[in-house]
């Protein structure tokens, strides 16, 4: 397996600045088992007071909220993608957050980098995360 070091990254200043400003999050790869990591940080976050939108192929409702198959079914602005998926599928995402034209916020969690989409989300106008945690995060400067 190859890993790509993240070259297209937020600081630490700007994490904090994230965190403080978004409310509405999109989940995506949300999954509705309460052993993965998605649901624990979506979990968490929604408990910190940010609204939890989960992106997931199938279930109804996950942490009592609406689930959507895609983010363009999402009928209402959202600030942030949160985004538990493979590398590799981080730029049809790009061109999702592209299209909707509301997303302020490219977050892909810890393990996942890609530069290329990375770079053009950046590109586009929206502020970059790779390989962090948001719960992480989250905890660092709420501690």
């Amino acid at each position: 397996m190859e890993c790509e070091f993240p070259t297209v990254n937020a600081n630490n200043e700007e994490i904090k600045t994230i965190l403080a400003e978004v409310k509405t999050i999109a989940v995506l790869g949300l999954s509705p088992d309460s052993t993965k990591d998605s649901y624990r940080v979506a979990e968490y976050l929604q408990s910190a007071g940010y609204t939890i939108i989960p992106v997931y192929p199938k279930e109804e409702m996950i942490l009592g909220a609406k689930v959507y198959r895609s983010l363009q079914e999402i009928p209402f602005p959202v600030d942030m993608v949160n985004i538990f998926r493979k590398a590799d599928a981080l730029d049809a995402i790009v061109d999702a957050c592209m299209d909707r034209g509301d997303i302020k916020v490219f977050w892909a969690q810890k393990g996942i980098v890609n530069n290329t989409a990375a770079e053009r989300a950046r590109n586009a106008g929206m502020r970059v995360v790779q390989n962090h945690c948001s719960m992480v995060e989250h905890r660092n400067i709420s501690a």
